[in-house]
């Protein structure tokens, strides 16, 4: 992609995340006063001086640490480091120069990427001119003094990136990118499957339930198309939610949800359908999103005649309502079958903006109320009088009707399986509103 890609890294509980967001002006990335809260890198766009630009946020690096999740948070930052265009070195300018700095500050000078060496929580100014001079000995340049709480020296920092910036910036376009919000409960593999997408350890993978905590972007494009997939924080049973943090993401995913415009709901099939699974689907049901059923880890189910059509049988029973929804069995750790899913993706993203001319529609209705006469109620019949589509992301159509309260669920279900049959309306739901010929839109 052609916006320029600037990366914030320092060691851990330096206030990263507070930076981030206040640059990209939401509250993006989860901010805690605790160290290593954020683990992965986080995307989101931003803009300085009429230029558009991506800010990536990353976990601290501890630089001799033993600890599996810290090892991989510095991996991740090495990630970072070499997709960007502008580095920002954030360190804490009441903690002074540590030895942490001084190594992260040699491995940032080997990457041979322009530095702006940012010395954060100068909450007072006139306190870090004396305090600042320290950072030099850094051999980065200039240190630049910065409040991200107070919103203190942020613009001369956003300056000094935006020289280094390309001065040829290519239009970046992102029509034709396709949102792909992977849902599910924790340690199904979300994770595991954009990894092997990427063809890159792109997000933290371990058999730690969790360890994703924050909703994460990751473009891709191939022959079938472009992509956006958005790696989720599982959601966990409300009981089992035990810190504040693990709430923030829970957030996160629902955000990631409302963002998408498919939802692949990944479930284990070593476990089956799960009530917890259910609550996640109906999440995306009820926002109205494409929505594809995903079983991984169909390589560790032992197979016998007809396994497949008796499991998806199964899945359906407990997601009724996802009916609509096609199921596909792959192994995102042997990558079994994850290349039929962009085909999947397409189609019902595709489905999920589809738009029906007034005249087709109308022509399906009368065709299904020839073959089942709509209800009578105390001698009332109910009357379609017409049809029409009022908007997609899901396709939503209005019904005229004579007297709203004779259209009976069963006979709007009937409607939405002819109208779906006759569209192959594939992985979306669809919305029908009854209304009165004459009465206002609400």
């Amino acid at each position: 992609m052609s916006k320029p890609m600037v990366a914030i890294i320092g060691k851990p509980n330096v206030g990263k995340s507070t930076f981030f967001n206040y640059i990209v002006g939401k509250k993006i990335s989860i901010v805690e006063d605790l160290p290593g809260v954020t683990r992965d890198r986080i995307y989101a766009e931003a803009n300085w001086r009429g230029r558009d630009f991506t800010l990536i946020d990353t976990g601290g690096i501890e630089p001799k640490s033993d600890d599996i999740i810290l090892k991989q948070m510095k991996d991740q930052a090495d990630m970072a480091i070499k997709m960007a265009d502008v580095i920002i070195f954030l360190t804490d300018i009441n903690q002074g120069v540590t030895a942490a700095d001084e190594e992260i500050a040699i491995m940032l000078k080997k990457s041979g990427k322009p530095v702006v060496l940012v010395c954060n929580k100068s909450d007072n100014f006139g306190k870090a001119k004396d305090d600042i001079y320290e950072f030099y000995n850094l051999g980065i340049g200039d240190p630049y003094p910065v409040s991200s709480t107070n919103a203190l020296g942020m613009g001369d920092v956003l300056d000094a990136i935006y020289e280094y910036f390309p001065k040829n910036e290519e239009i970046n376009n992102d029509d034709g990118i396709i949102n792909v919000a992977i849902i599910g409960k924790p340690n199904v593999g979300k994770s595991s499957l954009v990894n092997k997408i990427l063809g890159e350890n792109r997000v933290i993978v371990s058999n730690i339930a969790g360890t994703t905590r924050d909703a994460i972007d990751s473009y891709f494009e191939n022959k079938s198309g472009k992509y956006n997939f958005i790696d989720t924080a599982g959601i966990r049973r409300k009981s089992k939610i035990s810190e504040r943090i693990e709430k923030f993401s829970i957030m996160r995913s629902l955000l990631a949800v409302e963002r998408a415009d498919v939802c692949l709901l990944m479930i284990d099939a070593t476990e089956g359908v799960t009530d917890q699974d259910a609550k996640i689907a109906g999440e995306a049901h009820e926002a109205g999103k494409g929505i594809i059923i995903v079983i991984n880890k169909w390589d560790e189910i032992e197979k016998e005649t007809a396994t497949l059509e008796k499991y998806k049988k199964e899945v359906y029973t407990k997601l009724s309502y996802l009916t609509y929804a096609p199921v596909l069995f792959i192994s995102a750790k042997t990558g079994q079958r994850v290349d039929k899913l962009f085909e999947l993706i397409n189609k019902v993203a595709n489905n999920n903006a589809l738009r029906v001319s007034t005249s087709v529609l109308n022509q399906v209705i009368n065709e299904a109320i020839a073959v089942v006469q709509p209800p009578t109620d105390k001698g009332r019949r109910l009357k379609i009088l017409y049809g029409t589509q009022v908007s997609t992301k899901p396709p939503t159509f209005v019904i005229f009707v004579n007297n709203k309260e004779l259209f009976h669920f069963s006979y709007e279900r009937y409607l939405s399986n002819q109208i779906r049959n006759n569209f192959g309306l594939e992985g979306t739901p669809i919305k029908i509103i009854a209304r009165e010929k004459g009465e206002k839109e609400e």
